[in-house]
């Protein structure tokens, strides 16, 4: 008859399972090949002795528990700026290329009607209503605010130079394109370059400029 091999007895232990559990027990004994009966002082407990880890006796202090780690201080994040006012963009920008701010200001009223997220038919972008290839040849992106009216001022300031200082032919090449200006030697026979020349020029007049 084959011999049942008995596991160690100790007086008051604890068995420690594989998920960290320690049980309480008087002692354990092997039941059948791969088990562990842990008895108590309520009954006896079968377990598969795989999930024993180990057996300790009663007197054992068990370490202290780890300490938490300190939690790493929490750095507030700041807010985002609020987006600027884009009526004091465009000052701003009217005056870091020597323009008045109202004649700027009348170009973007009607370009956009200051309107940031304008996009026009053609793909025009923003409060200064500049193409986006426009843009990146100047340097900037069409779809920030605050690049956009900077690109378009200088732009501005770009074509009066070029015209000596004719604001027709100037407001006229903003809308149409030099090229097209250059070709008529002056305002281009299209009605919607002719109705923008004149609408801004009027608001420039009632905004106070001469």
């Amino acid at each position: 008859m084959m011999a049942v091999s008995v596991l160690p007895v100790f007086a008051g232990e604890y068995a420690v399972l594989s998920s960290g559990l320690r049980i309480r027990a008087e002692r354990h004994e092997a039941s059948g090949s791969s088990g562990i009966r842990l008895i108590t002082k309520d009954g006896a407990i079968e377990l598969p002795a795989a999930v024993v880890v180990a057996f300790e006796q009663e007197d054992y202090v068990p370490p202290p528990p780890p300490v938490a780690a300190s939690l790493p201080e929490v750095v507030p994040v700041p807010a985002k700026p609020a987006p600027r006012d884009p009526k004091q963009l465009v000052h701003d920008a009217a005056v870091r290329s020597g323009l008045p701010p109202e004649f700027v200001h009348s170009v973007a009223k009607v370009e956009s009607g200051f309107e940031p997220r304008a996009v026009s038919p053609k793909g025009a972008v923003g409060v200064m209503q500049l193409m986006p290839e426009t843009a990146r040849s100047l340097g900037a992106d069409a779809a920030d605010p605050e690049q956009n009216i900077d690109a378009g001022t200088r732009l501005l300031r770009e074509l009066l130079v070029k015209y000596n200082g004719d604001v027709v032919r100037a407001l006229a090449a903003y809308n149409a394109g030099a090229g097209a200006v250059d070709k008529y030697q002056g305002l281009p026979p299209f009605n919607e370059t002719r109705q923008y020349v004149n609408k801004v020029i009027t608001t420039y007049k009632q905004a106070g400029g001469e």
